[in-house]
């Protein structure tokens, strides 16, 4: 399973290949045939909370873009269980201040999924924790 930071999941359903590494396309070809793409209920808040200050332009209404990624084959809305909520709380300030970071990292760890992402912060919290597979999304 392949749980998409929302960065990852905003260029690879806008077809950015420039930011979407081969290795990357490879995981995700290999998952969408699995049906096993996962975003989570938080990249849809961050998604429009991002276009509505104006911090992010989409190719159409963040409510449209979103309800037609979501339905896009292999795309499939994690659950945010206690168990995830939990799990980002122990999740320590000075690893991943972003609380939202925090979430999806717990995400991928309770779906036991490997995390796509392009932000360094998790990749290098990935890397010297080995408690979340992640994968640079540049790769």
């Amino acid at each position: 399973m392949v749980l998409l930071d929302t960065h990852a999941w905003i260029w690879s359903i806008e077809g950015d290949t420039r930011r979407v590494g081969r290795k990357a396309q490879a995981l995700l070809a290999r998952a969408e045939t699995q049906d096993r793409i996962r975003v989570s209920p938080v990249s849809l808040f961050e998604i429009a909370a991002l276009h509505t200050s104006g911090r992010l332009r989409l190719s159409c209404p963040a409510e449209g873009w979103i309800r037609d990624s979501v339905s896009a084959a292999g795309v499939r809305l994690a659950e945010v269980t206690p168990a995830i909520a939990i799990d980002a709380g122990a999740i320590p300030l000075t690893a991943l201040a972003d609380p939202l970071d925090r979430l999806l990292v717990a995400t991928a760890r309770q779906l036991d999924a490997t995390f796509l992402t392009a932000d360094q912060q998790i990749l290098e919290y990935a890397r010297t924790t080995s408690n979340v597979r992640a994968h640079d999304l540049a790769l």
